[in-house]
Formats: structure tokens, sequence, C-alpha cells
């Protein structure tokens, strides 16, 4: 068991994997999502929460490229890293449609997964990039 750490790291950074791989190969089917699950070792809750999260992504695909253009202007989404773009898809779906996880850790685990996967530089951008849509959401609430 994690003590300490978010439950979804697992799954988060399997989405990451996922999302990363659907941006040269289009599309990402059934198999290779299967696939990416079992590697990751992701139990029934996580593989649950990874195709609900994948299904909002789908579904709010326009509105979170707005959001990262909107955020993002010297960078237009189409050119940031696909690391650094992965990242944020994934957090800001989280932030803006799953109310059950606290926006501050999906914005933490951006981080940690892009200073992963891409640079330091990068994590402060993502995280600079996932506090602004935190305080927009919350000038709303």
């Amino acid at each position: 068991m994690l003590y300490g750490k978010d439950m979804r790291t697992k799954a988060r950074e399997t989405l990451f994997k996922i999302i990363f791989s659907s941006q040269f190969v289009k599309p990402v089917d059934g198999n290779f999502r299967a696939g990416m699950y079992r590697a990751g070792e992701l139990n029934e809750d996580d593989v649950a929460y990874c195709d609900r999260l994948l299904a909002l992504i789908a579904e709010h695909s326009d509105d979170i490229s707005a959001v990262i253009d909107g955020k993002s202007r010297a960078f237009p989404e189409a050119r940031l890293f696909p690391a650094d773009r992965s990242a944020l898809i994934i957090a800001i779906a989280e932030i803006l449609y799953m109310d059950d996880v606290p926006d501050k850790v999906a914005a933490n685990e951006a981080a940690n997964i892009v200073s992963r996967y891409s640079s330091e530089k990068s994590a402060a951008f993502v995280s600079g990039i996932l506090a602004s849509v935190i305080a927009d959401k919350q000038g709303r609430a």
C-alpha cells in the first residue's frame, strides 16, 4: 500500500503513456490500452479511473485544448512538447471534470510526471499553467 502518496500515481503514469502515444498513433485501440493497463499492473479501480478519465478527455478534448492554448500563449498547444501536453491534458481533465480529485493533487502529479519524462523547466511551466487553471476554477465557484 502507498502511504503519503496519491493512490492513483500508477494509473496517472499509465494514462500519461496512453495519451502520449495517441499523439503519434491514432487511434489508440482497446488492445493497446489493455496492454498498457497490464504493463502498469493496474487494479480494477485504477482501470475504471483510467477509462473514466479517457472518456472525459475524449468528450472535452476541444475545451481542454482551448484551455491549454489560452494559458500558454507563447507556446500554442500544437507546439508543446508531447510529454508536457500529455500531462496537461490529464491534469486539466481532472481539475475541470472530476470533483473527486483534489486540484492540487492533479497539479502535483502532473508536475511529477513531467519532471520524470520531460525537464525541470517543463515541470515549472506545467505547474504555472495548472495553477492558473485552478485559480480560474476557484474564481467561478
